[in-house]
């Protein structure tokens, strides 16, 4: 590690290489008893339950999300998504696009498979076939979504250079791509990225568009050093968290503060592990029940409230145009109901988690403790995020059910 690595993670190592990880896969069977197999299987595992949603109670609430004629066009989406399937062979084709309804939009995982993957790894495909997916990935995504994914692609690499290990699996792309549906202008379609630190679902119906469940995250979220030297993530998820906290009151602490630290001595033991971390709603988890916690937006001043929607905006605008603009809307309209929590400290460097819990969004962020780093602790540079639209809509399932309803009845 450099030296200016080596400050800026504050004495922290590369953990040893023991981790059964080849060729971006986690082989169970030899995991160490550190690590939790059942925990990182959670999504192949979960997919087998008909999917509901995140909910408060196990009931979604209906009425949240409507079929609308927003006045976008997705044209440039749709020709860069045919563009990429007309370069593939008919065995890339045959892995690489999935029906609608197809399950495969459930077993994403934000660490390593540990079951058969579908879709082309970037990396085994040319670089001409590659620039493609980036195409769409650009045409769906506002200027800043894409800029965060691809910076925590970058990151991964970064990673894999600072430690010398795993140069089979912490690279830039080192990621699985589906299509889902038929990309013909008409039809509901979308595409899946998923590997490590980086999973995003992205699903066009009519002229709507889903981003949602999106995990981006980054152990360090910076590089110093190496050929993405410069590179930085998550800055403004961590800043923006941090302006909000620091406007809450400590008379408002009892009713959004659950623990004062996020180490591990401090929590539940299902609160305080390496890899879900405080996440209540990462990988695996697209049925959880959780109920709302923290303080209401009612009971937010206008200042304090205007600090929570910025933040939200920062999730919200990884969203391109007036898909930003109407989803900004969806939460002001549920405002007053939206729970925000936290957890840990708030000063220059402690660690700490958030959650917005909204009927319409749902955001947590996470500092973690070293998984390829040795850091036993969390720290404020490995961050986790997830987005997900609860009761019902991860995948855009509320809204596809509804575009089937009025047109293949």
């Amino acid at each position: 590690m450099t030296n200016e690595t080596f400050r800026a993670l504050r004495g922290v190592g590369a953990r040893p290489a023991d981790l059964p990880v080849l060729d971006g896969v986690l082989y169970g069977e030899p995991l160490l008893p550190r690590v939790p197999a059942y925990e990182l299987s959670a999504a192949a595992r979960n997919v087998k339950q008909p999917y509901v949603g995140l909910t408060t109670d196990g009931t979604p609430i209906g009425g949240l999300y409507n079929v609308a004629d927003t006045g976008a066009s997705h044209k440039a989406a749709v020709d860069a998504a045919q563009a990429f399937l007309a370069a593939l062979s008919d065995n890339e084709r045959m892995c690489t696009q999935m029906p609608m309804d197809s399950d495969e939009w459930r077993t994403w995982t934000n660490a390593f498979m540990m079951w058969p993957a579908k879709g082309v790894r970037l990396e085994r495909i040319s670089a001409v076939k590659r620039d493609l997916v980036l195409d769409i990935m650009r045409e769906s995504l506002s200027p800043e979504g894409y800029e965060s994914a691809r910076n925590c692609m970058r990151l991964n690499a970064s990673l894999g250079e600072l430690i010398g290990l795993y140069r089979d699996t912490l690279t830039e792309y080192a990621y699985n791509f589906l299509i889902f549906g038929e990309p013909n202008g008409t039809d509901p379609w979308g595409w899946q990225l998923m590997g490590h630190h980086v999973d995003i679902n992205c699903v066009f119906v009519g002229s709507q568009l889903v981003l949602a469940p999106v995990f981006l995250g980054a152990e360090p979220n910076f590089a110093f050093h190496g050929i993405h030297a410069g590179t930085r993530a998550l800055d403004l998820e961590t800043d923006k968290g941090l302006d909000l906290r620091q406007a809450l009151t400590p008379s408002q602490e009892d009713a959004f503060l659950l623990s004062r630290t996020i180490l591990s001595r401090d929590l539940p033991a299902e609160l305080g592990g390496p890899f879900n971390g405080r996440h209540v709603g990462g990988a695996g988890r697209d049925n959880q029940i959780q109920p709302y916690e923290g303080i209401k937006g009612s009971e937010l001043t206008s200042d304090q409230q205007r600090l929570l929607l910025d933040l939200a905006d920062v999730y919200i605008r990884r969203m391109p145009g007036v898909h930003a603009e109407v989803k900004r809307r969806q939460v002001e309209d549920h405002l007053d109901e939206t729970r925000f929590c936290w957890r840990g400290g708030h000063d220059d460097v402690a660690a700490f988690y958030y959650r917005i819990h909204s009927p319409v969004l749902w955001v947590e962020y996470d500092n973690h403790p070293g998984i390829f780093l040795d850091n036993e602790e969390p720290e404020r540079f490995h961050i986790h995020t997830i987005v997900r639209e609860p009761n019902g809509n991860d995948y855009g399932k509320d809204l596809l059910a509804q575009h089937y309803a009025l047109h293949h009845s």
